[in-house]
């Protein structure tokens, strides 16, 4: 062979790899983009924190002469204005895998907040815990739903930060928004020492507000679990032993999406959850076929509730 086809075949192949590289990267971007514009998507009820919005010191302040029912107002209007930080935007894949009994695998996809509810900005920010109204409210208007106990469970295993939890004494005070400020700085101490970064998905710190067939049972309830030891057992079991306009300082709202990818396919997490075989992908009770109306605290009040199928 030639010197000159040599040098023409090298130049060749360096030119062929270099329209594979462009290609590839072409192929990258896109699904970056894709990915990009379903997460944006899922947050598209968000409203943008304004520039004047309080920060959560000054919401504390706002808010601590009130009532408890002015207080849950104040801070679902002020959630659904848009005003928390911006990191709870950057949503969170939580994965999931099972295998059926038909051998088939399949893998669930929900996405979280990173961390739960709060007021404020990126900088002076206060979680917010809040009852079982104020939550389904906020919720359903940002677009989202809460978590089951196994989405709590896979957030805590999956998460990049884990906090301690730092129980504070039992008592009335629980409820006040003083003792909300106090845990608010006994967890930021804790995140800081743990060079969390915002936006990080952080679990432990709180116990967590849940959907469970038990409140189709227990009308009028509010349904609390976890609250993971590092070493992943919770400290709150599933339980429903308060009212639904109960909140104390321990609890906290973390929203999913109410959309989960199975096998990259995009399902309403409520026909998931009401599927017979689905719902095992992110329920450890099974089906959730009341999950509609807890969305919607029809649950409250006794219903006939009618069959539901499966259906995408």
């Amino acid at each position: 062979m030639f010197p000159g086809s040599k040098m023409k075949i090298r130049a060749f192949s360096l030119l062929l790899i270099f329209v594979l590289c462009l290609s590839a990267r072409a192929a990258i971007c896109k699904e970056l983009t894709n990915v990009q514009g379903f997460l944006a998507k899922l947050v598209k009820k968000v409203p943008s924190r304004q520039d004047h919005a309080m920060t959560g010191s000054e919401f504390a302040a706002h808010v601590s002469g009130m009532d408890r029912d002015d207080r849950e107002q104040a801070i679902e209007t002020e959630l659904t204005e848009g005003n928390s930080p911006e990191f709870l935007k950057r949503l969170k894949p939580v994965r999931f895998t099972r295998r059926f009994e038909d051998g088939k695998t399949k893998t669930a996809t929900v996405f979280a907040m990173p961390d739960y509810l709060s007021i404020g900005s990126e900088q002076d920010y206060l979680l917010t815990p809040m009852d079982l109204h104020t939550a389904i409210e906020t919720a359903t208007k940002l677009g989202f739903i809460l978590p089951t106990r196994k989405i709590v469970d896979a957030i805590f295993m999956q998460s990049d930060v884990r906090c301690a939890p730092e129980p504070m004494p039992a008592g009335p005070q629980m409820r006040s928004t003083a003792y909300y400020v106090k845990h608010n700085q006994k967890v930021k101490a804790q995140l800081a020492a743990l060079s969390c970064a915002p936006g990080a998905l952080v679990s432990g710190h709180k116990k967590d507000v849940v959907l469970t067939n038990r409140l189709i049972r227990s009308h009028g309830k509010i349904a609390i679990y976890g609250w993971h030891r590092p070493s992943g057992i919770p400290i709150q079991p599933l339980s429903t032993i308060h009212g639904a306009n109960y909140a104390d300082y321990s609890h906290g709202i973390r929203l999913v999406s109410n959309v989960v990818l199975i096998d990259d396919e995009a399902w309403s997490i409520y026909d998931v959850l009401e599927d017979p075989k689905l719902a095992s992908l992110v329920s450890d009770e099974g089906s959730m076929p009341g999950v509609r109306q807890l969305m919607t605290l029809q649950h409250e009040q006794p219903v006939q509730r009618p069959h539901l199928s499966a259906h995408r």
